[in-house]
C-alpha cells in the first residue's frame, strides 16, 4: 500500500512537470533560432540604436534606459544560435553564429567607444562599476537566464520570457563598459565588463545546449561523433575555466563582505564612549592589507592608548592583522579638511563647524577693535595729565569721553567728544582758547566740547 503511494506521488510529480503537449515541433523552433543569428541590414542598426541607448543610459546612470536598451537588442540570437548547434551536432550554424556573434561583439564595443569618446561626461557611475567586478552569481544568472530563453522559443508559452531572460542577463552595459574603458583607456572596466560578458555568453549557450538535449532535438549530423565530442569538450572546459576566475572574484566579495561585517561589529561594540560618538568608520581591504579607520567627534579621548588597547580587541571578532586608525581633533595634524571625511554627513558638519568658527573669529576681531578704542579714550586723559600740568597749570582734573547726541527735530544720532575740566584759578579766554586748539591737535578730534566743572 504504501509503495502505491509513493508511485502515485512521482507520476503527480512528473505530470507537473511534463512540458510534451507544450513543445512545438523541432523545426518551428530551429528556424526561429536561425532567423535570430543573422546579423545583417536592421539588426545591425538596431544593435547600433540599442548600443547608444545604453551608453547614455550609463552616463546618466539611469536603469530605466538601459533596461530599454536591453529590450532592444538582438544579441541573444547568435548565443542562443550557437547552444543550439552544440546541441543537434549542426557545426555550419555554429560557425555561422559565432561569426555573428563576433561581428555584433565588434560593432558594440566601437559604438560604445565612439560613444564615449565625443561624450562631454566620463564619469563612472554605480551603473558603470556594476559591470566591471563578475562573480559565480552572475554564472548562474547566465545559465538560468539562457534555460528560460531556450524553454520559451522551444514552447507554445512565450509570454514575457523572452523580454525577461534579456534584462536578467544583461548583455548590452557589459558591451558599453568595454566600450567606455577603451574610450578612457581604463583596463580595469575593459577586462572585467568583457569577462562579464564573456560569461553570460557562455552559460546562456551551454543552458541552451542542455535544454535542447533535455527538449530530445534530434541531431542533424551523425557522420562525425569524434567531432561533436571534441566540439562538446571544448565547450565544457571553456565553460569550467569561465567559472574558475568568477568562483575566485566571489571568494574575494565574500571576504569583503565579512570584514566589513567584523569591522561593523567592533566599532558598535567597543566604540562606546561618554561624551564622544563615532561619527564615520570606513573598512578597507587591499590584499592582504586591511585598515579600519574611525572618525570621533566630542570628548577628545588619549589616541595612543586608546587605539592599543583597542588593537588587542581585534582578533576577537576575527580582525587580526588589521591597522586600526583613530582620527580626533587632537591627532588632526592641523591639516585636517573636508576632503577627508568619506561620508557628507561628515563634510557638511565640517563645512557648518568651519563658517561658525569664522563668523565667531570675525566678531572677536572686531570686537577687540572697539574694545581697544575705548581702552584709548579711557586712558588718553592720564597720557596727556603730564603735557597739561606743565602747559596749562590753571587746570586742576580733566575727563576726556564720548557721548551720543539725538537731534530732536529729526531723530538723528552724532558722536561729540567731551572734555571736563575743573580749574585751579580762572583761565584767560586767549588760553581758553588755545587750551581747545590744543586737545584738538593732541587727540586728532574736531569740534571738542570743553565743560567746566567748578
Amino acid at each position: 500500500m504504501k509503495s502505491i503511494d509513493i508511485r502515485d506521488l512521482k507520476n503527480s510529480l512528473k505530470g507537473y512537470f511534463d512540458i510534451t503537449d507544450y513543445l512545438i515541433p523541432q523545426a518551428e523552433a530551429e528556424q526561429a533560432i536561425r532567423e535570430g543569428v543573422s546579423f545583417r541590414g536592421i539588426n545591425i542598426l538596431i544593435l547600433i540604436v540599442a548600443i547608444f541607448i545604453a551608453s547614455l543610459g550609463l552616463n546618466t546612470n539611469s536603469t530605466a534606459v538601459i533596461i530599454g536598451a536591453m529590450l532592444i537588442s538582438p544579441l541573444m540570437g547568435p548565443i542562443i544560435g550557437i547552444g543550439l548547434a552544440v546541441g543537434i551536432h549542426d557545426f555550419d550554424l555554429m560557425k555561422r553564429a559565432f561569426r555573428n556573434l563576433m561581428m555584433a561583439t565588434l560593432f558594440s564595443v566601437a559604438t560604445s567607444c565612439i560613444y564615449f569618446l565625443i561624450s562631454p561626461v566620463n564619469e563612472a557611475h554605480s551603473e558603470l562599476l556594476a559591470r566591471t567586478s563578475p562573480t559565480i552569481y552572475d554564472v548562474f544568472i547566465g545559465f538560468f537566464g539562457g534555460a528560460a530563453g531556450i524553454l520559451a522559443i522551444g514552447s507554445r508559452v512565450k509570454g514575457n520570457v523572452i523580454p525577461g531572460v534579456a534584462i536578467a542577463t544583461a548583455l548590452m552595459p557589459p558591451l558599453c563598459t568595454v566600450g567606455y574603458g577603451l574610450a578612457t583607456f581604463q583596463m580595469h572596466y575593459f577586462f572585467g565588463a568583457l569577462f562579464l560578458f564573456f560569461i553570460n555568453s557562455v552559460f546562456i549557450a551551454c543552458a541552451t545546449t542542455v535544454g535542447v538535449k533535455l527538449m530530445n532535438y534530434h541531431i542533424k549530423d551523425f557522420s562525425n561523433p569524434q567531432r561533436a565530442r571534441k566540439v562538446r569538450n571544448i565547450v565544457y572546459s571553456i565553460a569550467i575555466l569561465t567559472m574558475i576566475p568568477s568562483c575566485y572574484l566571489t571568494y574575494r566579495m565574500y571576504q569583503q563582505s565579512t570584514f566589513i561585517s567584523n569591522c561593523n561589529n567592533f566599532v558598535d561594540q567597543q566604540f562606546n564612549f561618554e561624551g564622544t560618538q563615532v561619527l564615520h568608520s570606513s573598512a578597507v581591504m587591499e590584499g592582504k592589507h586591511k585598515t579600519l579607520t574611525v572618525s570621533l567627534v566630542g570628548k577628545i579621548l588619549p589616541t595612543d592608548s586608546l587605539t592599543l588597547a583597542l588593537t588587542d580587541r581585534l582578533p576577537e571578532y576575527n580582525l587580526g592583522g588589521t591597522t586600526l586608525r583613530i582620527i580626533q581633533g587632537d591627532n588632526a595634524d592641523g591639516n585636517f579638511d573636508a576632503t577627508q571625511a568619506t561620508s557628507t554627513m561628515l563634510r557638511d558638519m565640517y563645512q557648518v563647524t568651519q563658517n561658525t568658527i569664522n563668523s565667531q573669529r570675525e566678531t572677536i576681531d572686531s570686537l577687540r577693535a572697539v574694545n581697544a578704542v575705548a581702552v584709548a579714550n579711557d586712558t588718553i586723559a592720564a597720557r596727556i595729565s603730564p603735557e597739561i600740568k606743565v602747559l596749562f597749570p590753571e587746570i586742576k582734573d580733566i575727563a576726556i569721553t564720548r557721548a551720543i547726541s539725538s537731534s530732536i527735530d529729526s531723530m538723528r544720532l552724532d558722536t561729540i567728544n567731551v572734555v571736563l575740566v575743573s580749574y585751579n584759578r580762572p583761565m584767560g579766554v586767549a588760553q581758553s582758547q588755545k587750551f581747545k586748539e590744543y586737545l584738538e591737535a593732541r587727540l586728532d578730534k574736531k569740534d571738542i566740547i570743553i565743560v567746566s566743572t567748578k
